[in-house]
């Protein structure tokens, strides 16, 4: 399933780049904010959601007296993968541009 936040703050930038021009702050902002974005969900999310493996692991080995053994286990789905980040960017590169081409079609006369 591709980053739907990386498809986001891509889309973002790519319309405030078509929209305004890609030399204003405006888009040097959106495309830090979806730099920043695409880092966290490929590094310190996907790398949380591991931990949160082992965690899990952990806690089912606990002998059945342990006050953490029958505690409910960590949702383990926080980051994504290099190839699901990418995969979302493209997506949102693709929707904001088709949009931006689809407006503007009739203003050519």
């Amino acid at each position: 399933m591709p980053s739907s936040h990386s498809a986001t703050v891509t889309a973002l930038a790519v319309a405030v780049g078509l929209q305004d021009g890609i030399g204003g702050s405006t888009f040097a902002t959106a495309l830090i904010l979806a730099t920043i974005v695409m880092y966290d969900a490929t590094g310190v999310r996907l790398q949380a959601g591991r931990q949160v493996e082992v965690l899990n692991q952990i806690v089912y080995g606990l002998p059945a007296e342990h006050p953490l053994a029958e505690s409910s286990p960590l949702g383990e789905l926080l980051g994504h993968t290099p190839p699901r980040v990418i995969t979302g960017g493209l997506l949102g590169i693709m929707t904001s541009t088709i949009i931006y081409l689809i407006s503007h079609s009739g203003n050519n006369t």
